[in-house]
């Protein structure tokens, strides 16, 4: 790499936001750098290389709306795509657009301080290289801090173990293996149906039973790909008007004004297209116990039907979370693997995990001799990866201490304290109950306009004012206090990982209410944000 030591921007993260954050700041004539931990492109999909990874939004929703040729040139091969075709697609996007030059591998940002006399981010990184740039934005990723649970007794284990999230770049095989699965949320779900059919034996360890809903996933034809190239425009605009970011509209009713014959024709409908989308099957719910017992009620049939043994499905039926309070997951074959004779669940909510064993796991019941051991465990959602860099804004106001008692941003997008520097997709905007590309796209054309705006108008910062910072934290409150959601002890309130204070992070009123809200404010002169002159 030649560029100098200042740059306009510099970037953290080479993700599917970081890479178009880059694309963009390129094309408006700014010089930019990016920092990304992994040896290549992909965030998400470069680490998460685990078997049966596959997102759980359609490929064709899941992707850049940013070029129509772009949507034109790529053939998806099946409405939800494996991780190896994900990556694949963003290696082809940062070849296409030359992204790599600006991009510095293997490398990871440990500090950002502003320097306030000087009107500049100093970014320092592993390598030691220090760069000072106006602007910093974090395109960290909203899952990708790694937990593993501190287990006594994981280094004395003589086998293998592995993270879903932090998967070996080579393939590894389970044939003729005794494997233990720790962790039952989407990673767990997705991989243990396909080592199932290699591992000699397979033990799921469940503490905590989660919903989710057969993918349906297909192959696409020539003709079902010409149809959704055909009508792209109108999908991405109903996408971005959307809740969730896709095109999905709910039945027009409320669950209860239906029959109960009407109910689960729809119900078997949204069954039948698969996907986390049963959870929006009807408006209501996600906001009405009743109605969300009838969505529970058809699930619980559901699995009854695909799981032989009636003990089992009984573990498997989740009874502490409304559904989709929770993440739905979306899987292939999950219940069904469960009937074969070379599968074990283990309740570990009622008998826990003691310890790690040099031949296993012993939890309070029994002890279970294994030869690898997965990691379905998760991570620190959304703040997890941003407290692990050194983040400094004004005085020396340390990040973590801003948020040390849950994540406080003006619309998810700036902090109070900290000029000039952006998140993407993180806490306080719809993120990860939305689709993540489409809601990083607004994310990063709306940073590039307030850096255009700035340079265009003479200004040299963009800083929210703690009273709208405060406002917008209490509307998302209040919005998230309406539905179901806080009833669930899930990541979005950080209730995955000991001592995380309990908030509920995500802006819950849909992706389409959220752009208005953000380009209203934009076109007010940056309402709730403090601008200043350049000096």
């Amino acid at each position: 790499m030649s560029e100098p030591d200042q740059v306009d921007v510099v970037v953290v993260g080479a993700g599917a936001a970081g890479m178009y954050m880059v694309h963009k700041l390129h094309s408006m004539g700014l010089t930019v750098r990016c920092f990304e931990a992994g040896a290549d492109v992909g965030g998400t999909w470069y680490w998460n290389r685990y078997p049966g990874a596959r997102c759980d939004v359609e490929s064709i929703d899941y992707s850049y709306s940013f070029d129509p040729e772009l949507e034109q040139e790529w053939d998806w091969s099946e409405r939800y795509a494996t991780q190896p075709e994900i990556l694949r697609y963003l290696r082809h996007v940062a070849d296409r657009y030359g992204l790599r030059r600006f991009i510095i591998f293997s490398t990871r940002v440990v500090s950002a301080r502003f320097d306030e006399p000087a009107g500049q981010w100093r970014v320092r990184t592993d390598s030691g290289e220090t760069v000072s740039a106006r602007f910093c934005v974090f395109a960290t990723g909203s899952l990708s801090d790694v937990r593993v649970p501190g287990f006594p007794g994981l280094d004395e284990f003589t086998g293998s173990w592995y993270h879903t999230a932090r998967w070996p770049h080579r393939e590894v095989d389970f044939t003729g293996r005794r494997v233990g699965v720790i962790g039952t949320g989407s990673s767990g779900i997705q991989c243990a149906p396909v080592i199932a059919r290699q591992a000699a034996h397979l033990y799921v360890f469940q503490r905590t039973a989660n919903f989710s809903i057969p993918a349906q996933n297909q192959p696409h034809t020539p003709q079902s790909r010409a149809a959704y190239k055909a009508t792209y425009a109108e999908r991405r605009r109903k996408s971005r008007a959307s809740g969730g970011g896709s095109p999905h509209e709910t039945y027009p009713k409320n669950t209860l004004e239906t029959t109960p014959e009407e109910r689960r024709a729809i119900f078997e409908r949204q069954w039948q297209l698969g996907g986390v989308l049963f959870s929006k099957t009807f408006p209501d719910q996600l906001r009405d116990r009743a109605a969300n017992d009838e969505a529970v009620a058809f699930f619980t049939e559901k699995v009854r039907a695909m799981v032989g043994d009636p003990a089992i499905a009984d573990l498997l039926l989740p009874n502490d979370h409304p559904i989709g309070t929770k993440r739905i997951c979306t899987d292939t074959d999950y219940y069904q693997t469960f009937n074969r004779d070379n599968v074990t669940l283990v309740d570990v909510r009622s008998a826990p995990i003691e310890r790690i064993t040099r031949a296993g796991i012993r939890t309070a019941a029994a002890e279970y001799e294994l030869d690898d051991i997965v990691f379905a465990t998760g991570f620190d959602a959304m703040t997890g990866a941003l407290a692990k860099i050194d983040i400094r804004g004004r005085d020396g106001l340390a990040l973590r201490d801003a948020w040390s008692a849950g994540p406080r941003t003006y619309l998810g997008l700036m902090v109070a304290g900290f000029p000039n520097m952006f998140v993407v997709t993180g806490p306080g905007s719809p993120s990860v109950l939305a689709n993540m590309i489409l809601a990083a796209e607004q994310h990063v054309e709306w940073i590039a306009e307030a850096i255009g705006h700035l340079d265009r108008t003479g200004r040299s910062t963009i800083e929210p004012a703690a009273h709208a910072q405060d406002g917008w934290v209490d509307y998302c409150n209040e919005l998230a206090g309406q539905t179901l959601f806080p009833e669930a002890n899930s990541w979005y309130l950080g209730a995955n990982v000991p001592g995380k204070p309990r908030v509920f992070m995500p802006f819950i009123g849909g992706l389409g209410a959220y752009r208005e809200i953000c380009a209203e404010v934009a076109r007010d002169g940056y309402r709730g944000f403090d601008l200043k002159e350049s000096v």
